[in-house]
């Protein structure tokens, strides 16, 4: 009996062996069956690896299966945290936005459907807005309609005074409508993004305010056609009042090959950082091929071919200056000028690199591309005039006389200063202007 049970377990342990590897066969692909005894004390297992051709590659395999089980393990340990935190904070977002017992969805204050409700305290972020839209757009508009009946009395005075203290007057209100104009758009812009939709009253009175600006402005032109009857063509300045991309004026005609140069104009301007750039002139496969820019906390630099030489200019006090720039391809050789007098020189500054033809001269912004790619952190923002360009080095008299208006003074042989040599754009306006005599 004995023997026959010891010969039934063989037979099994046989079997069992046979199915097992009929079960890897499957997993593995072809395989090469081998059924063993095994005695009754020694591991199944064990046995079987070592009495196996391919035990080694078996066990390795088993092992990684095992690791990879391990690593996917984890990982949905990980993921179920992860889901179970999120949960939690959507859980909690829901409970903070759902609207409160009473209170119509899309809750109070100035949002939209999908912004959060104002706490109770919360700082007001409107900044000087502290009244309702509707107050404000009414205070400005009552404001508008103040200056309106002070231009017509303006209108009414240009006709029967002197030119010069319509022009004081004009001055004045057209200072205090463009400080308007900056504070109504900011207003209005804020306004906007926390009003409510649907506000048809606001929309109708910020429509009003914008027609009356307009109407303002025109009336402004109408006036300054008046004067450019009777003004020279070179008697008058360019304004920039706002740092803005599209704010501009521009040379009608290009510049010829220059091998040297003399820049000067009268500047004014109280921008911090930096006044920007009062001219550029770019040419084709250069964008950078004379610059005058005074850009951020950095010192005014002139701009040759991309070469650059720091001027010590010193112009951003809100007064008339005259400055000029000298320069010669010959050894690079620059001497710079402020109020007739010399403030600083150097050389090396695209040393034989002629000024190239064919560009494009702007007035008022830095080009990035031939004739745009405007930047509106390098707009200059104050005023010039007589704006004049030589192509030869002028001495330290002729500078002197244009300095100190004197009766000598030349005008630019390659660009002069007339108003029908340029054309305005996004703004910029035209002023008389006659140097000496309007000097802070």
């Amino acid at each position: 009996m004995q023997a026959r049970a010891r010969g039934a377990r063989w037979r099994l342990l046989a079997l069992c062996c046979c199915f097992l590897a009929e079960g890897w066969a499957q997993d593995f692909g072809q395989t090469q069956f081998i059924c063993t005894s095994v005695p009754k004390d020694v591991d199944l297992c064990a046995a079987t690896l070592q009495n196996s051709v391919p035990g080694e590659d078996l066990k390795s395999t088993v092992m990684q299966l095992r690791e990879t089980v391990l690593q996917q393990k984890e990982t949905i340990m990980n993921q179920k945290e992860t889901i179970r935190e999120l949960t939690s904070k959507l859980a909690r977002c829901e409970s903070q936005s759902a609207p409160e017992a009473g209170e119509p969805r899309g809750g109070g204050g100035g949002g939209g459907g999908g912004g959060r409700r104002k706490e109770p305290g919360s700082k007001n972020t409107m900044g000087d807005v502290s009244r309702g839209p509707t107050d404000t757009l009414t205070q400005l508009s009552q404001t508008l309609q103040s200056l309106k009946q002070r231009l017509e009395n303006l209108e009414q005075f240009s006709r029967s005074n002197s030119s010069v203290q319509a022009n004081s007057l004009k001055d004045l209100l057209q200072s205090k409508i463009d400080d308007l104009e900056k504070q109504v758009l900011s207003r209005v812009n804020s306004l906007e993004e926390g009003a409510k939709p649907g506000l048809r009253n606001d929309t109708e009175q910020r429509a009003r305010v914008e027609s009356t600006l307009t109407s303002l402005h025109q009336r402004i032109t109408d006036l300054e056609k008046g004067q450019k009857e009777n003004r020279p063509l070179d008697k008058f300045q360019l304004t920039f009042p706002l740092r803005t991309n599209y704010m501009y004026a521009k040379v009608k005609k290009s510049l010829p090959e220059m091998y040297a140069f003399t820049v000067c104009m009268w500047i004014k301007s109280n921008a911090s950082p930096g006044v920007g750039t009062p001219f550029s002139y770019a040419v084709p496969g250069q964008a950078n091929e004379l610059v005058l820019i005074e850009w951020g906390s950095n010192p005014m630099e002139i701009l040759i071919n991309d070469k650059v030489a720091k001027l010590p200019f010193l112009i951003n006090d809100g007064k008339w200056h005259h400055i000029c720039v000298t320069w010669t391809t010959r050894d690079g050789v620059w001497e710079a000028f402020q109020d007739g007098v010399m403030r600083g020189s150097g050389e090396n500054l695209a040393p034989y690199h002629p000024i190239k033809p064919q560009g494009v001269l702007v007035l008022g912004q830095e080009q990035d591309t031939l004739g745009g790619g405007f930047d509106a952190t390098q707009a200059f923002v104050g005023d010039m005039a007589n704006f004049h360009i030589w192509d030869r080095k002028l001495t330290v008299g002729e500078i002197y006389n244009l300095a100190t208006c004197s009766s000598k003074a030349q005008v630019g042989n390659v660009f002069s200063w007339l108003e029908t040599s340029i054309e305005i754009y996004g703004g910029a306006s035209k002023w008389t202007f006659e140097a000496c005599r309007q000097l802070n």
